[in-house]
């Protein structure tokens, strides 16, 4: 007899608002100028919204220098880049559109702020994310001091006395993690001061909120997303603290551990904000080659964000 396995669907769970319009950008911009259009970084990190707009025409680069027809559109991606990149785009006169998230431009604007009023800034994030890269290439070199986890916080020596204190965030991380860090920092620095809305975004915490509802009822839970997607990672680790300890990141070409599947009665499903719905279903389509499959959609909350896409563009 086939095994009944029940899969508990989380919801909201993929594409957001920003990879979205991240993605939209690129189409628009192929129907608007033709192909080829390039792209400084993957887009979005999700190899197979890479490879799909690959398919129709876009060029992936990681630096302008790679980019031998000037004259071609170029994009940048929705983690944000350093001020470097666009000035060094205008410097080679190319045409640029810049596809990064609103809610990371609002962490920009939120750097540049606190620095023309003589803060000392901390960001909390992962070196070398290509988003903190680009919140910190907001300012001149050595502005803004990365830190990524709560001994980091504690170990953190700052001259209270010269200046105030202020901390941004990355937009992607643990809701929980970034809680404990933002506590230490509160402790250490009484007046620090911080930002006037949350920096991770809306995104963020509805899919890690959704994961937690449904962890706790999993015998396994599987984030289907890239290795290198952070909000992706970030759904694996609360899954697996909200009580499911076999959690794991699961990429559109992966094998199924079909193995320890076996032994499951409940399993849940999620998303990272970069991966694309198809990819979810894949896996339940894989799924059901193997076991009779229930589902159920378990929603937390309605999302009905969108952003407008650049002027270049209407």
């Amino acid at each position: 007899m086939t095994k009944e396995i029940k899969i508990l669907l989380a919801s909201p769970r993929g594409f957001c608002a920003g990879v979205d319009r991240a993605i939209e950008i690129v189409k628009k911009t192929l129907s608007k100028y033709g192909s080829p259009v390039y792209v400084r970084h993957e887009i979005v990190h999700n190899a197979q919204v890479v490879e799909n707009l690959k398919k129709l025409g876009a060029v992936f680069v990681e630096e302008l220098n790679e980019i031998e027809d000037r004259s071609r559109p170029v994009i940048f991606s929705a983690h944000g880049v350093p001020k470097s990149v666009p000035k060094d785009a205008s410097l080679k006169k190319m045409f640029y559109i810049d596809a990064t998230c609103p809610l990371v431009t609002k962490v920009h604007r939120e750097a540049e702020f606190l620095y023309k009023n003589n803060y000392e800034i901390i960001l909390i994030g992962h070196k070398n994310h290509p988003e903190v890269l680009g919140t910190m290439g907001q300012l001149p070199a050595n502005s803004i001091k990365l830190i990524e986890t709560v001994k980091d916080a504690e170990n953190i020596k700052i001259d209270k006395i010269k200046k105030p204190v202020a901390y941004v965030t990355q937009t992607t991380l643990s809701v929980d993690d970034t809680k404990e860090i933002i506590e230490v920092l509160k402790k250490k620095f009484t007046n620090i001061r911080s930002p006037i809305k949350e920096d991770i975004c809306y995104a963020t915490t509805n899919r890690q909120e959704a994961v937690k509802k449904i962890a706790p009822m999993c015998d396994m839970f599987f984030v289907v997303g890239s290795k290198n997607s952070s909000n992706s990672q970030r759904l694996v680790e609360v899954a697996k603290k909200s009580g499911c300890a076999e959690s794991r990141l699961i990429s559109f070409n992966e094998k199924l551990p079909i193995d320890l599947i076996t032994k499951c009665n409940k399993i849940g499903i999620t998303s990272g904000a970069s991966a694309p719905e198809q990819l979810v279903q894949n896996l339940i389509s894989e799924l059901k080659k193997f076991f009779n499959i229930s589902t159920e959609e378990i929603v937390l909350t309605k999302e009905n964000v969108t952003f407008k896409l650049p002027k270049s563009l209407n």
